[in-house]
Formats: structure tokens, C-alpha cells, sequence
């Protein structure tokens, strides 16, 4: 049996919980819970009535309880204050309020015919275009030009956008486009391809409608080299036209920016972009450096000055370097801010950057909500917003944004950065077997992923489960030897000092040097 609410559906037969992107990592006493209240849910489920069904009649804390309904809650973007699927009835018990259909289940259930975020928002995903110039060192020039069609098409307010990220995981794999789309959760796909001969450029696109396979607009486009960008536009504007047509000119528009003039600068920045893409200390060192020399062609060109300063972040936070200029940073940052207005890449990666290397967590907001006013379907921004907020204090906030995050990019190959948030988020909330889970599923990716590490040390420590503390810790010394209770309190500017004694106590629960 399926039990389909929202975007969510429960499969009892396979033993999963699906959003329209995917599976949701649930613990198998979660999964029962949830199982139960929905079947249940014509009814208040009291203490007991959980204890004799889901435990077994086995005797249970009430701080155990609570911990595997705030799991359930926070599974289903739901939390104790809004209630907006599990309610709380004082002195009663719970009760699932969501609305509900049930489906047969079957061997083939997945994937989900759900829209995504539960909107009503013609929803794309732009897939990675063919490179048909003959030379695979073009293909950063091709994932360059998808990008940005992707990124325009995101600032449209009218449409939900999947971020480049899941789109591109099936890159170089063959497609089956009902397939792809239910797997993203989205109705219409964008293909494509680019061939670059000299001076010269050609893209073609064909928008589909997934469901039924119908092709609603093809189209190609040969210009001049240094008429990319407008070339784009084109691209983008069809693309609306196509799916939304009752849309003004002025909304088509908004989505119509090219960032720079300079050609070279553009194709410094998207050599950049391929290298930041693959997530290696090398390659990061390399996109530093190409986004050093994409400033240096146009220093007006204001989402390298984002990039550099995220580069230096990522650095920091993996233990990749150890030394930073910090004046160097700093001026990225407020030039990223200053000439990125209207450039929501760059907002983002300067607010997290003012918070993470300069403590200025309200100045970081302010950055990050501008991004997400100029595109909300910017899923890194979204992903930044879940760190900076749960350095302000604010972990419903910050969950809150990092499932918007999850929704927008639901493939990501980079999950365990979401994931390692979430794990921080539900730390400083003082949810610490949540923390430990998201943590744990961050390392099952990333087993050298530092931020993790460090949510799993304090939260398991702090939930007294001394085996993962140590197995956290063993892992973190073999990474960082001179690790201590200083070192770690200075990753995290939290705003509140309750929740920098709360992370120090949890260190030296875990036996870490002061």
C-alpha cells in the first residue's frame, strides 16, 4: 500500500518514504511511527497506543518518544511549532492531519507522480546539452552555456527550476524522458546541444513535455561567438514563450542578464565553474585561480568575486589550507556584494562568507535573503541560508530552507552539504539523535567530509552514544592531529552563547583538548 499526501508518499510493501525527487532517509522505528499514525489517522494516537504498536509493549522514555516524532516531523519538512501534518493534542496524544490518498503498491512503484514543492508552477529541468564540436576540452563551454540557461530560466518567479547539479547527473547516460522527469519531478525537459567552430557558435533546443513525450518547441541558433549572451536570451525567451505564453514580456525579461561583456572573462569564469564543480582540493585550488583571472579580464564581473570567496570557504571548512588572507577575503566579499546586486550567486557565497570567515551573521542574512528575492529557486542559496541560520540560532529556519534546498536540487552528487547542515541545524535545536543521523548519512558519502565529523562528535557525544563519538573522533585526528575545543568553536559564529557553551560542553563530553 501507498499512502500519497502532499508530495510524500508512504510505501509500506518496499518500506519507504518517497518525496517526488526520491527516497527520504528514515530509521526503521521512524518509518513505523509514521506507518501507524496514517493509518490511524482518523483518530487521536495516545502514548500507549505507540508503546503497544510500534514499540512492542517494550518500555520507553518520553524524551526517546519525542526524540522518533520530532525524526518523523522533520522527515516530512514538518516541526513541532507549525504541526502541519502531525499535531500534538495536549494531554491526548497526536494525530496525522494530512490529507491522504491510498494507492495498491507495487514491485514497480517508483518513481512518484507527484509535483514538486507541491506547486502548481510549471516545473524544468534543463539537462546537460550534447557537445557536438569534435573536442571534449569543449565540454566546459557547453556545461557553461546550460548553466546559465538554467540559471536565467530560475530567476523567472513563474517556474520551478531543478538545479544544475541533479540535472547533471545524467550527463553522458541514456535517456528515457518520462523517466528522467518523474525522477526529478518535473513536467517539461530541456535538451539540447552546442557545437563551437572558431568563431562562431550554434545551440539547439528541444522543449518536451514529459508526460506525454510531445515535443513543444525545437529550435536552432547560430551567432557570432561574442554574441553568446544574446544568443541565451533567445534560448531563455522561447523556452518561456513555449511553456508559459500568457507571461508579460516584462517577467521573459527578468530572466535576460548577462553577467559580462568580456568573452574571455566568460570563458575564464566557466573554465572555473567545471573545475569548482568537481569537488577535489586540486580542482578547487584550480577554480580559485580561474576565477582570479576572470576578475582580472572584467572586474566588474561580479560572480567570480562570489566563487573566489566560496573557494576559500570550502578550503577552510574540508582542511584543505590552514592559512588565509584574510583582508583578501574580505575584499572578494564586498566587491561579490557591492557589484552583485541583482546577481544572486554572488549574494549567496558573500553572505556565507561574512558569517563563516568575519562572524557578521546579520549581514550574511541580509545578503542571502536579497539572493533568494532575486531567485527563489536558486537551491545553493537556499542550502547557504540553512548554515548561516542555524548560526543565528534559528534551526526551525534553517531546516526549513534546507529542505526548500533538497526539493530544488533532489540528485545533488554534493547531498552530504545539505546533509551535514541539516545535522548542525537539528544540533542547535537540541535534537541531537536527529543531528547524529543526518551526520552519519553525510559521512556514508563523504567519510572525510569534516563539517559531519564534527556534528557527529558533539551530537553523539551529547546523546551519551560513546562508540560513534570516538569513531568521529578517530576519523577527525586523522585529518586535523592538532585538533581542539578552540579550533572547532571558531567554524561556527553562532550568535547565541547558549549555543556555543551547549557545542563546548558536547566536545569535552567528547574528551577534546580545550
Amino acid at each position: 500500500m501507498r499512502y500519497v499526501f502532499e508530495d510524500y508518499a508512504l510505501d509500506t510493501d518496499r518500506r519507504e518514504l518517497l518525496r517526488a525527487a526520491g527516497p527520504v532517509s528514515v530509521e526503521p522505528q521512524v518509518f513505523d511511527l509514521l506507518r501507524y499514525l496514517i493509518e490511524n489517522r482518523e483518530r487521536v494516537v495516545s502514548r500507549a497506543d505507540l508503546l503497544a504498536s510500534v514499540w512492542r509493549g517494550r518500555i520507553v522514555s518520553d524524551s526517546a518518544l519525542s526524540t522518533r516524532i520530532n525524526a518523523a516531523r522533520s522527515a516530512l519538512g514538518d516541526n513541532g511549532e507549525v504541526q502541519r501534518l502531525i499535531k500534538t493534542l495536549p494531554r491526548r496524544g497526536i494525530r496525522f492531519v494530512g490529507a491522504v490518498r491510498e494507492e495498491p503498491g507495487t514491485a514497480d512503484a517508483r518513481p512518484m507522480h507527484l509535483s514538486p514543492a507541491g506547486s502548481d508552477k510549471p516545473s524544468i529541468a534543463v539537462l546537460p546539452f550534447e557537445n557536438l564540436s569534435g573536442d571534449p576540452e569543449q565540454d566546459y563551454f557547453t556545461d557553461g552555456v546550460v548553466e546559465d540557461i538554467t540559471t536565467a530560466l530560475s530567476r523567472n518567479r513563474a517556474f520551478f527550476v531543478i538545479a544544475r547539479n541533479s540535472s547533471f547527473t545524467y550527463k553522458s547516460r541514456p535517456l528515457n524522458t518520462q523517466r528522467v522527469a518523474h525522477e526529478l519531478g518535473v513536467r517539461y525537459l530541456l535538451e539540447g546541444s552546442v557545437r563551437k567552430s572558431g568563431g562562431r557558435v550554434r545551440v539547439t533546443g528541444q522543449l518536451i513535455e514529459a508526460e506525454s513525450g510531445r515535443h513543444l518547441w525545437a529550435d536552432r541558433f547560430d551567432a557570432e561567438l561574442a554574441n553568446i549572451f544574446e544568443l541565451q536570451d533567445q534560448v531563455v525567451t522561447r523556452v518561456v514563450g513555449a511553456i508559459a505564453p500568457q507571461l508579460e514580456k516584462a517577467e521573459m525579461d527578468r530572466a535576460k542578464k548577462a553577467a559580462t561583456g568580456d568573452l574571455a572573462a566568460y570563458d575564464l569564469y566557466l573554465r572555473g565553474l567545471a573545475s569548482w564543480n568537481r569537488w577535489t582540493k586540486e580542482e578547487n585550488a584550480k577554480a580559485l585561480q580561474l576565477f582570479y583571472a576572470a576578475i582580472d579580464k572584467d572586474r566588474e564581473f561580479s560572480t567570480p568575486y562570489g566563487l573566489a570567496g566560496s573557494c576559500y570557504l570550502f578550503a577552510k571548512a574540508s582542511g584543505w589550507t590552514s592559512s588565509f588572507d584574510e583582508k583578501e577575503i574580505s575584499r572578494l566579499a564586498d566587491h561579490a556584494a557591492d557589484l552583485g546586486v541583482d546577481d544572486p550567486v554572488a549574494l549567496c557565497w558573500a553572505g556565507h562568507v561574512h558569517a563563516f570567515f568575519f562572524k557578521d551573521v546579520d549581514r550574511a542574512l541580509l545578503l542571502i535573503d536579497r539572493a533568494l528575492e532575486l531567485d527563489e529557486n536558486l537551491a545553493v542559496a537556499w542550502q547557504r541560508s540553512g548554515w548561516v541560520r542555524g548560526y543565528a540560532g534559528d534551526s526551525e529556519g534553517a531546516i526549513a530552507s534546507l529542505n526548500r534546498a533538497i526539493r530544488l536540487n533532489p540528485l545533488d552528487p554534493r547531498v552530504f552539504l545539505t546533509q551535514s547542515a541539516m545535522g548542525f541545524a537539528h544540533f542547535i535545536a537540541g535534537r541531537d539523535d536527529e543531528a547524529a543521523h543526518w551526520a552519519a548519512m553525510a559521512l556514508r558519502i563523504k567519510p572525510s567530509w569534516l563539517p559531519a565529523l564534527r556534528v557527529a562528535i558533539a551530537a553523539n557525544a551529547m546523546g551519551g552514544r560513546i562508540d560513534e563519538t570516538n569513531r568521529a573522533l578517530k576519523a577527525y585526528l586523522g585529518i586535523d592531529p592538532a585538533v581542539s575545543i578552540a579550533k572547532i568553536c571558531d567554524y561556527y559564529p553562532l550568535r547565541h552563547e547558549a549555543d556555543r557553551q551547549r557545542l563546548i560542553l558536547a566536545l569535552r563530553k567528547a574528551g577534546l583538548p580545550e
